[in-house]
């Protein structure tokens, strides 16, 4: 049963990985294509932000927003392979915060084909996030091992 849940979780983890690679390889100066993905949808988040809060949302370089996001999905996909609680968290961190920003297709309308290309994105991210929480909520169900008691001998005389 060991090397089967090492192994799923291996093939889990594989997603944010193969990914993290992939966004670190094509980094490069101006932070590769993913910043050029992510620079309109910010801005629109951050107009939205300033619009119903009334404050000026602080300046942050995308490049360093995709430079997190490979930090999360490479360390937390590694340390959710050996089973740790803490790489679920990171993971989950970056679903938070990735998911309603890069598959927003609530801004389209429903006959708008960008609806349909985002909305089974976002349902994939967010069974990903679910898988998460189960690993989470199993993770702090079982018991830990104990040690057995040796039973004290009683002596005879």
């Amino acid at each position: 049963m060991g090397f089967f849940s090492f192994l799923g979780r291996l093939l889990f983890a594989s997603i944010f990985i193969l990914s993290a690679w992939q966004m670190f390889d094509e980094f490069g100066v101006d932070g590769g294509p993913a910043a050029k993905e992510l620079i309109p949808k910010f801005t629109v988040i951050k107009q939205h932000i300033s619009s119903k809060l009334g404050l000026g949302v602080p300046n942050i370089d995308v490049r360093n927003l995709v430079a997190t996001t490979i930090v999360l999905k490479g360390l937390g996909g590694i340390l959710f392979v050996f089973g740790s609680s803490f790489g679920a968290y990171l993971l989950l961190l970056h679903l938070a915060i990735t998911t309603p920003l890069l598959y927003d297709f609530y801004n389209y309308e429903l006959n708008k084909p960008e609806f349909h290309l985002l909305l089974p994105e976002f349902l994939q991210s967010i069974a990903l996030f679910g898988a998460l929480l189960f690993f989470l909520g199993m993770k702090n169900c079982i018991p830990r091992r104990q040690l057995k008691k040796k039973i004290p001998k009683t002596k005879t005389v």
